[in-house]
C-alpha cells in the first residue's frame, strides 16, 4: 500500500490510502458499486475529459507499507503523526511534515482493519477477531482483546474508549487502558449482506452504526443500549439480492445531524438527538456520505456525485463526468468535495455548483479506503 499527503485546499488536512482492495468471500463484495460473486460487471468508465485547473495541488511526500491483501486500511492522522497498517502486520509511524518514519513494527497477527489512533494509542483489527492496540510513542503492544466476528471496519478511539465491530453485527465498546470489554451491542443480520462492514462515529453521548438491512443506530455511550433506531432504507424486491439495503460506510455527523446511505436504497439525515427524519431521498448509493456546513454529498451507482441541501434534502447539483469511474465516498473540504476513482486519480469539485477544479494522478492504483 501506497498513501500521500497532498497539499491543503483550504483548511484542512487529508490523508489518501491507496492500493487497497475489497474482499468477496460468502457474502457479497461491492466496487464502486457493482455488486458480484467475486467480481464487478464489464463497463466502461468514462474517460478523463479536460478542463481548465482553478487549483493546484502539490504532493508533499509519499511512503510505502505492505500491501493490503483482499482487506481495506486507510491511514490515520493524530498530533503531527501519520499511522499505517498492512495485512501482513506491518504497522508505520511517520512525521506529518516530513514523511520520514518514527517507528515500524511486524506484529504476529494478521491484519485486517485499520488504522485508528487516539489516546496515545494506534489500534488494528484482525481476521479472528482481535483488537491489537499498540502503543503511540513506540508500537509496542499495549494490550489485546478478542471480540466475535472478523473485523473488516477500523475501530475508533474516543473519549478513553475503543469501538469496534466484528462481522456477525455485534458492536464492541473497550477499554482504553487494558481492552476490557466494558458493553457489547448485538443483532440479527440478514441472510445475505454486503462484506463491507460499516464505519463508527461517536459523540459524548452516543455511538452511531449502520447496520445490513438500512438501520441506523445510536447506542448509548454508557451501556450500549439503542437510544434510537431509525430506517434509512426498508429492503425491498422478490429475492435477496434486491433486498440487500445495507448501509455503506461511516455515518457522516456534523452539528444536529447524522446522515447515512444506504445500497440501492436511499440518502437519509437525521436528528443526532432524537433520531426524527429530517429527510430521505431515493438514492442508489455505492458508498458512504460526507456532509459540511450546506450539503450532503453522496455517489450513487454510476459513480454520479450529487449535493443534498442538508435541511431539505434538495439537490443543487449532480456532477456525471467521472460515470463509472468507481468513485470512493466524497470527502467536503472546506469549499472544496474531492473523490477518489479506480485509477487512484483525485478530483476536486466545487461545493456549489460540482464543477471540476482539480486533479492529480497517484500511483495508479485504485482507492478502496475513504479520505
Amino acid at each position: 500500500m501506497r498513501f500521500m499527503l497532498r497539499g491543503t485546499l483550504t483548511t484542512r488536512t487529508a490523508l489518501v490510502a491507496l492500493g487497497l482492495g475489497l474482499s468477496g468471500c460468502g457474502t457479497l463484495d461491492t466496487v464502486g458499486g457493482w455488486v458480484g460473486m467475486g467480481g464487478s460487471a464489464k463497463i466502461k468508465p468514462a474517460e478523463l475529459v479536460d478542463f481548465k485547473p482553478a487549483l493546484s495541488l502539490t504532493r508533499v511526500w509519499d511512503a510505502t507499507v505492505g500491501a493490503p491483501g483482499v482487506f481495506v486500511f486507510a491511514p490515520a492522522l493524530v498530533d503531527g503523526t501519520v499511522y499505517a497498517a498492512a495485512a501482513d502486520g506491518q504497522v508505520l509511524s511517520l512525521d506529518v511534515a516530513t514523511g520520514q518514519p518514527r517507528w515500524r513494527v511486524t506484529l504476529a497477527h494478521k491484519l485486517s482493519a485499520g488504522v485508528a489512533a487516539g489516546e496515545s494509542l494506534v489500534v488494528v483489527g484482525t481476521p479472528k477477531g482481535q483488537v491489537v492496540a499498540l502503543r503511540a510513542a513506540d508500537g509496542a503492544i499495549a494490550w489485546t482483546a478478542q471480540v466475535s466476528g472478523e473485523i473488516l471496519a477500523r475501530p475508533l478511539v474516543q473519549g478513553g474508549a475503543v469501538f469496534a465491530r466484528g462481522s456477525d453485527g455485534r458492536v464492541y465498546k473497550l477499554d482504553a487502558k487494558d481492552g476490557k470489554t466494558l458493553w457489547a451491542y448485538s443483532r440479527a443480520l440478514p441472510s445475505l449482506t454486503l462484506r463491507e462492514a460499516g464505519g463508527l462515529v461517536a459523540d459524548a453521548d452516543a455511538v452511531y452504526a449502520g447496520h445490513p438491512g438500512g438501520r441506523l443506530t445510536a447506542l448509548s455511550q454508557t451501556n450500549g443500549a439503542p437510544l434510537w433506531e431509525v430506517n434509512v432504507a426498508l429492503p425491498r424486491g422478490a429475492t435477496e439480492m434486491e433486498r440487500i439495503a445495507d448501509v455503506l460506510g461511516t455515518p457522516a455527523v456534523e452539528g444536529r445531524l447524522v446522515c447515512a446511505a444506504a445500497y440501492q436504497g436511499r440518502v437519509a439525515c437525521f436528528d443526532r438527538a432524537t433520531g426524527n427524519p429530517v429527510w430521505a431521498r431515493e438514492f442508489a448509493a455505492s458508498r458512504g456520505v460526507d456532509l459540511d456546513d450546506r450539503s450532503v454529498y453522496a455517489v450513487d451507482a454510476e459513480s454520479v456525485i450529487q449535493a443534498f441541501e442538508r435541511q431539505r434534502g434538495v439537490s443543487p447539483w449532480k456532477q456525471d463526468k467521472l460515470r463509472h469511474r468507481q468513485l470512493g465516498t466524497p470527502l467536503a473540504l472546506g469549499e472544496q468535495v474531492v473523490v477518489s476513482d479506480y485509477q487512484g486519480y483525485l478530483h476536486v469539485l466545487n461545493r456549489l455548483d460540482g464543477a471540476l477544479l482539480a486533479r492529480v494522478a497517484t500511483d495508479g492504483n485504485p482507492v478502496r479506503g475513504e479520505l
